[in-house]
């Protein structure tokens, strides 16, 4: 670990006080000193960068395009935006699941928009169609095209894989499996089984700012003492760990029910009354009064794991460690896809470039919920959040999660802006609370500095 000189304590040192044992995932602490150098704001700003990362970046790596809930069926198609290139992901009439580069192979129209159901692929410029698995079914006035053998004018078929109830695609015949992509992260993820959670909410928002500065704000808890000074009664924002598992998987884990190092002299008292105005738990019942020797995060975690229980009809007392039920266990899967873990609700973040624009974004929320046995709900459709659009003003967020992600939305385009003004051109990171900011940028150079990368 990193946090020589200190004498904070550790996320390891909150899993002693656990009372049921720990996955051994959690017991992880994988980091290395990734050095000191700072960054090249040209990353950010120039659109020369954001050309060599379409051509070397985006075509060789994994992307999280969908939930295989929402092309369970024969003919359910969805199509995702990566950057200038549209991939089509769709269900067969043999229930599997195939993708394709979203164009025509006569004049380029897009094939599909959104998402649906349809039993073939027919572009609706002059109707050229293929069927569910690629092959070419056929134009008006094909004898008008001698040239095109239609047993070899199929689809090109990219490769897909699923992990975690998500549909992945990759352009590249040269990459690794996404297997060997995720890592160890697979295996730290079994015990949750994202897989067995259903997508109930998913917001798409609109910013001004490069991708990058959207995504790296949201792998780091340092912004938290001044961007979000109301969680901290109970959020350990400076007890955060930080882990690098290999080029493409690092995680933050910060601990909640824990007063930041931030508030000396804040009481446990104070952290769980803060907790509960802010989720609104018990929201106009009398706050509860501490028991003697029972500290805020114990109170907490209890209280979660019964929540939890009653919501997902199912007992996690005796199951579920007070981590998993409180803390930001956020992953992120380069270059750009985040799931949280543990039992609690999870969120999952998605970073894009936006209409092929190198100083515009979009940052996708998505809630991913368990459900009880038997029920699963449907995915709700995409949201979409304009660039002067807040959350606050969105319909149907929760007033906390929205003036969360405003205040973070907040800082994005000022970062933007301000990178120019940079007399050196060069940021500086800390060595510790932003080491997954230098972890992401040193494997994206390796993306950008060769021809092939596996």
């Amino acid at each position: 670990m990193l946090k020589k000189g200190s004498n904070i304590p550790t996320y390891q040192d909150l899993l002693h006080n656990e009372p049921l044992a720990v996955p051994e995932s959690l017991k992880l602490n994988s980091l290395t000193d990734l050095g000191c150098s700072p960054l090249d704001v040209e990353c950010y700003l120039s659109r020369d960068y954001y050309e060599l990362e379409k051509q070397r970046l985006w075509p060789r790596v994994w992307q999280a395009v969908c939930r295989e809930t929402e092309v369970a069926e024969p003919g359910d198609f969805y199509s995702h935006q990566i950057a200038d290139i549209n991939v089509l992901v769709v269900r067969t009439e043999q229930g599997c699941l195939r993708a394709y580069p979203n164009a025509c192979l006569h004049r380029g129209r897009q094939l599909k928009t959104g998402s649906g159901s349809s039993r073939e692929l027919k572009c609706p410029y002059h109707g050229f169609t293929w069927n569910l698995n690629g092959q070419f079914r056929g134009a008006p006035c094909q004898w008008d095209f001698p040239h095109i053998d239609q047993q070899s004018f199929g689809l090109p078929s990219l490769r897909v894989e699923t992990w975690g109830g998500w549909v992945f695609v990759n352009q590249s015949a040269d990459a690794p499996s996404l297997r060997d992509h995720l890592g160890e992260m697979v295996d730290h993820f079994k015990r949750w089984e994202p897989e067995n959670t259903y997508k109930a909410m998913h917001l798409k928002k609109v910013l001004r700012c490069n991708w990058k500065v959207a995504h790296e704000a949201f792998i780091e808890s340092y912004h938290t003492v001044a961007t979000h000074p109301q969680l901290l009664p109970y959020t350990g924002d400076a007890n955060s760990q930080y882990d690098c598992f290999n080029d493409y998987v690092s995680r933050t884990i910060t601990p909640m029910g824990v007063i930041s190092p931030h508030l000396p002299g804040h009481s446990e008292q104070q952290a769980v009354d803060q907790w509960l105005r802010v989720y609104g738990v018990g929201e106009g019942e009398d706050l509860p009064e501490l028991a003697e020797n029972v500290s805020a995060r114990e109170y907490l975690g209890e209280l979660n794991i019964a929540r939890f229980s009653r919501m997902y009809d199912r007992e996690l007392a005796g199951v579920a460690t007070y981590s998993e039920v409180l803390d930001a266990i956020l992953y992120s899967v380069f270059p750009n896809f985040a799931p949280w873990a543990g039992f609690r609700p999870n969120v999952t973040y998605r970073f894009l470039p936006w209409e092929d624009r190198h100083d515009m974004c979009t940052m996708e929320i998505m809630l991913l919920l368990r459900f009880p046995e038997g029920e699963r709900p449907r995915d709700v459709p995409e949201q979409f959040v304009g660039p002067d659009q807040t959350l606050a003003e969105t319909a149907g967020i929760d007033p906390e999660l929205a003036r969360v992600f405003d205040q973070d939305f907040s800082n994005l385009s000022m970062v933007q802006r301000g990178l120019s003004s940079l007399r050196d051109g060069q940021v500086q990171l800390a060595n510790y609370q932003e080491v997954r900011i230098r972890h992401f940028h040193q494997t994206l150079e390796k993306y950008l500095s060769a021809e092939t990368f596996s």
